[in-house]
């Protein structure tokens, strides 16, 4: 049976670095948010859903969901917000579900899930074995998304701050890697003793 490894951290954390270098290790990596931005890509399976529930305005001439028109939306409306996790939730699990099988099927001993609200969304804790926190202080997180980003630093700290606090994550952490002020060697170190923890 595979290990399940829940891994979260706050926007600019080094999350997706982290994920992409257990992958490197040998873990199957299951990235939700990449799920659910295919499930809202042209073509995508949730185009239909959000076409019907919100409008044709919401999906751009490509056959896209028109992301700024909806996180307008979603901001102002938190019913929206609600209907459109209906529409895409149910698409991200059946998906992670078969991600899962395909691994299991090849023998993998690792599931890494990257769970951007893990910690918010009180289901995820329940599903997986282990939770892995990277970690950095949240003037690092705004230096890092502003550099890589071009969103203004008021605008990543709104983001933060709706993010489950920084205590609360660390408090559902079974691991924590500290990301900060480390080189890529330094984080990779740290990532390769997480992953023989988890049996990698």
């Amino acid at each position: 049976m595979a290990l399940r490894v829940g891994l979260t951290g706050g926007i600019g954390s080094g999350k997706s670095t982290v994920l992409q270098m257990l992958a490197q290790l040998g873990a199957a990596a299951i990235d939700a948010d990449a799920i659910s931005r295919g499930t809202t890509a042209a073509g995508g399976a949730a185009i239909a859903a959000i076409a019907e529930r919100f409008g044709s305005d919401f999906i751009t001439p490509e056959g896209a969901l028109d992301r700024d028109r909806m996180r307008e939306r979603a901001y102002a409306d938190p019913l929206a917000r609600r209907q459109l996790e209906e529409i895409i939730h149910p698409l991200v699990s059946s998906e992670s579900a078969r991600q899962v099988r395909v691994a299991l099927q090849a023998g993998i001993r690792c599931i890494v899930f990257d769970i951007p609200l893990l910690v918010e969304s009180g289901r995820w804790q329940s599903q997986v074995d282990r939770v892995l926190v990277v970690d950095c202080s949240p003037q690092t997180q705004v230096e890092r998304v502003v550099a890589r980003s071009g969103l203004k630093a008021d605008e990543v700290r709104a983001i933060i701050a709706v993010q489950a606090s920084r205590e609360k994550r660390l408090a559902a952490a079974d691991l924590v890697i500290c990301n900060e002020g480390l080189s890529i060697d330094q984080l990779r170190d740290k990532v390769v003793q997480a992953a023989r923890r988890f049996g990698l």
